[in-house]
């Protein structure tokens, strides 16, 4: 019986194993579908499949360079539990797939499990496939960014958070350590306070009416007159950019100077234009559903 490469495709869906693995089970079972499921399982990469239905809100955020420094990565990688979060083979797999966003530029994850991984003859679908084995649980990449040009990174607690951030300015100034200093801080600013845009003209006009609709319903709520309610809400809404945009933001090191006034004191210093052009903030598991085992109910269960 002949196989077609959808066959391989619905193997792959249905079992959760590489590629070539299910190519390989489609070959052996004469294009069988059943029978390539059955001979997954036989050699233990099926095993994969029931782990793939576990939460994996754990993991870690990381970012990193390519040597060059010109090119830099921020990835995501979900497990189930913290411990595994800290296994050198995890955060390896981990540094790969984020070395492998830096050489191959893939547009999205499905993209990225498809490409050769970094220093591997394995793509990097079968090496997570691999460590879902080894490792003995769930494991998802969830989301990545990759940016190019003048870049710097941040880990904050350990893979907790990770943070990239893009720079306009000359290559020369760029290589001074008054300036690494300052892209350092920009970074660990952004991992601190967590903006959610880079500046006012970022803040999205429906996201801007809907706060100026709250505010004033929250003004007119509180018995203002109707003539003075618009200067409050302006006045919110200067406070929401404050709070909201990096540029806006009081520097955490420094409370005298908003991160627009510490990047033109820099600016100045090093006699050049500075400008933050655009960052990317991730915090692991951040809108995931979370375990919460229960383990009275769960004895009670087995008991009926």
């Amino acid at each position: 019986m002949s196989f077609t490469a959808k066959d391989v495709k619905l193997l792959r869906e249905k079992t959760g194993c590489g590629m070539m693995d299910c190519k390989k089970a489609l070959t052996e079972s004469n294009g069988d579908m059943d029978a390539a499921i059955d001979f997954l399982r036989e050699k233990g990469l099926a095993a994969a499949t029931k782990k793939s239905g576990r939460i994996a809100a754990e993991g870690v955020a990381f970012a990193c360079l390519n040597d060059a420094g010109n090119v830099g990565a921020v990835i995501e990688v979900n497990a189930e539990t913290d411990f595994v979060a800290k296994n050198a083979d995890f955060k390896n797999f981990v540094k790969v797939c984020a070395d492998t966003v830096i050489e191959k530029n893939p547009k999205d994850v499905e993209s990225l499990l498809s490409s050769k991984a970094y220093g591997s003859e394995m793509t990097v679908g079968e090496l997570l496939q691999e460590k879902i084995l080894t490792i003995g649980e769930n494991i998802k990449i969830r989301r990545f960014e990759r940016y190019e040009g003048i870049i710097s990174t941040y880990i904050h607690a350990a893979g907790r958070i990770g943070v990239m951030v893009k720079f306009d300015v000359n290559p020369e100034i760029a290589t001074k350590d008054e300036f690494k200093t300052y892209a350092k801080d920009i970074a660990m600013q952004i991992a601190a306070v967590n903006p959610l845009y880079l500046n006012r003209d970022c803040v999205p006009s429906d996201v801007l009416e809907h706060e100026k609709k709250i505010l004033t319903e929250q003004v007119m709520n509180e018995g203002k007159p109707a003539q003075i309610a618009e200067k409050i809400v302006m006045g919110k809404i200067e406070k929401y950019y404050k709070e909201n945009c990096l540029v806006d933001q009081i520097f955490v090191k420094d409370s005298e100077f908003t991160v627009k006034k510490y990047t033109e004191k820099v600016s100045k210093e090093l006699n050049t234009e500075i400008k933050i052009n655009s960052f990317v903030r991730f915090e692991k598991g951040e809108g995931l559903e979370k375990r919460e085992d229960n383990f009275a109910d769960e004895v009670a269960g087995m008991i009926k």
